[in-house]
């Protein structure tokens, strides 16, 4: 029997990470994508295997490597001390390690939407006078949405059940930094197994109503 959830923040918490997440994988996803995959240059090999690493790597590596950078005596995390900001233990360390562990998909995803566009319809459209940003905003982006969106949604998903390099960097702290995943966790650890059962149900329709409808609309696409 379930019990009615009575702090929603995790639920809100990991909504608002996850799509933070997204916004910064498509960003900075979408353009280093089409490089690489229209582009050949000394060192990609090793570019691309650093970009896809956090898929293959466990989340406790991933998250003692974000406490190198962004902790408080890490790379980034003391000069952004000096100048007053904190990341570690914040709900925006949860945001970060969310995207670390996103970005992969969105890439590979993204990659090969692009490799599946026809390079000769962006040709043709370069011989009739039309430029770089406009041929990939009538072409390629729309030829490679449905495999861009894919990547949105596999991103999406990755990001919202985040937990092993969230707990690292961002903790637990009720109504803060404590997402899903986490509260789940906690929850389970402390025998409160009616509110570890509703949240899993939360996200479990949740995930299923977003991946059912990414699904009709490829296949309404089809047709």
């Amino acid at each position: 029997m379930f019990i009615q959830l009575t702090d929603w923040s995790p639920v809100f918490l990991s909504l608002r990470t996850a799509l933070i997440a997204v916004v910064v994988v498509t960003i900075l996803g979408l353009p280093l994508s089409r490089l690489m995959a229209r582009r050949e240059f000394p060192g990609k090999d090793l570019l691309e295997s650093a970009i896809t690493l956090p898929m293959v790597l466990p989340p406790s590596v991933i998250g003692y490597g974000l406490l190198i950078l962004i902790g408080k005596n890490g790379l980034l995390g003391k000069v952004l001390s000096e100048m007053g900001i904190t990341i570690i233990f914040t709900w925006w360390a949860a945001a970060l390690a969310s995207t670390v562990v996103a970005f992969p998909l969105m890439y590979q995803s993204a990659k090969a939407a692009f490799k599946s566009v026809d390079i000769s319809l962006e040709k043709a459209a370069r011989t009739l006078g039309a430029g770089e940003v406009r041929i990939f905003f009538t072409i390629t982006l729309p030829l490679a949405w449905p495999g861009i969106l894919a990547g949105l949604v596999l991103s999406f998903a990755r990001a919202l059940g985040e937990f092993g390099a969230t707990l690292m960097v961002a903790g637990n702290i009720p109504g803060q930094t404590q997402t899903i995943p986490v509260a789940i966790f906690f929850a389970v650890d402390a025998g409160d197994n009616d509110t570890a059962r509703t949240l899993v149900t939360i996200v479990t329709i949740f995930s299923f109503l977003v991946i059912f409808w990414v699904n009709r609309w490829a296949k309404r696409q089809n047709y």
